[in-house]
């Protein structure tokens, strides 16, 4: 498979690279995460102007239409910078649930919003009874309205977001609606996740306008085709950490001196960082497999693709994040390292949108039905 990028993919990349290298260092965001807001909209801003958060909208709606390929290279970046903004959560996985539901003159209002960064989203859809676990939120037609009652777990940037996209079950399948934020029967209760991002359980006992819902009908095929795309670029975040943090400690390996040698001279260090290397690249070979299959019509390819790649890179999240603390020693864990904070994050990323375990049982169910 050719996995060459072309000219302008490259350079998509390069940019937002030089972008969080020139003016998101470690201390600028040690600053953000103590700050009681979690983000910087000054940064928010700033992605904007560059146009990342119209990167998953199609041409045809005013977007950059950079499709999976372009964002699992910015994602990639954004991953290698540590990013705590949004990025993941509203441009990629809620722009896409509105690209693929929205309709009419609506569908413009949104969509010009969240490209232009006036406004965030959030898919609020796990409610901590495991990935693949029924929905039981519930929305109810009372009236000319809604009545959505339920609960949803640790959504990521909620407590940031104007709009919450929650799923529920209806009459007719499955249903996603807009909330605000701050609505009557909207309660959030912030928490900190374990890598210093803000996420929020929400308890939801609302009533909707007629209007709230997106697009008509079950809504469960778009629903996963964006959080396949959506675990598709959280992998690719993830790489980007893989990088880094087998970048700082091989440079680690090389300045560190014991018994007036560069302990990147032992033999026993270098295999071990070699086997580093190993994980990263199978990461990367599976991140940019499940990024294909996002690609295509297929829906239980792209099933089986992605869940793969969430194993694969879990798994390489914890076997090197591990290697690298252990090399780097009690140090590894101080906050003056970027590896601590490079660490935290791949731990947070093997629970987010599925845990390892959860994606491995899920290939298996995926490839036996391929095989039926």
């Amino acid at each position: 498979m050719d996995f060459a990028f072309t000219e302008e993919q490259q350079m998509l990349q390069d940019s937002i690279r030089r972008y969080l290298e020139s003016g998101y260092g470690l201390e600028h965001r040690a600053r953000i995460i103590a700050g009681d807001e979690g983000w910087s909209p000054r940064t928010w801003a700033e992605l904007a102007e560059l146009g990342l958060l119209a990167l998953d909208i199609d041409e045809d709606d005013g977007g950059i239409g950079a499709g999976p390929v372009g964002t699992m290279l910015v994602s990639q970046a954004t991953g290698a910078g540590l990013l705590v903004e949004p990025f993941h959560s509203s441009a990629v996985l809620a722009t896409r649930v509105v690209s693929l539901l929205a309709q009419g003159e609506r569908r413009g209002q949104l969509l010009d919003a969240l490209g232009s960064g006036e406004a965030i989203a959030v898919l609020a859809h796990e409610e901590g009874d495991g990935w693949d676990a029924p929905l039981e939120t519930t929305a109810v037609s009372e009236g000319e309205g809604w009545h959505l009652r339920g609960r949803k777990a640790c959504v990521y940037h909620a407590p940031m977001a104007h709009w919450l996209l929650v799923t529920a079950r209806c009459d007719d399948g499955v249903g996603v609606f807009v909330v605000e934020r701050g609505a009557d029967g909207v309660d959030l209760r912030a928490v900190r996740t374990l890598d210093g991002q803000r996420a929020a359980d929400i308890a939801l006992d609302a009533r909707l306008p007629p209007d709230a819902r997106l697009g008509a009908g079950d809504a469960t095929a778009a629903l996963e085709q964006s959080l396949d795309r959506g675990i598709a670029a959280l992998c690719a975040d993830a790489l980007g950490v893989l990088d880094r943090i087998l970048t700082a400690t091989v440079q680690y390996a090389r300045d560190r001196a014991q018994f007036g040698t560069p302990i990147g001279r032992f033999q026993a260090l270098q295999h071990r960082m070699a086997d580093m290397y190993m994980q990263v690249e199978q990461a990367r070979s599976m991140t940019y497999c499940a990024t294909s299959a996002c690609l295509q019509d297929d829906p239980a390819s792209r099933r089986e693709a992605v869940s793969a790649a969430k194993v694969i890179v879990g798994q390489a999240a914890r076997r090197v994040g591990q290697e690298a603390i252990q090399l780097h020693g009690g140090m590894g864990m101080t906050d003056e390292l970027d590896v601590s904070h490079c660490f935290k994050r791949l731990l947070a990323f093997e629970l987010r949108m599925g845990t390892t375990d959860e994606h491995l049982r899920r290939y298996r169910e995926a490839a036996q039905a391929d095989a039926a």
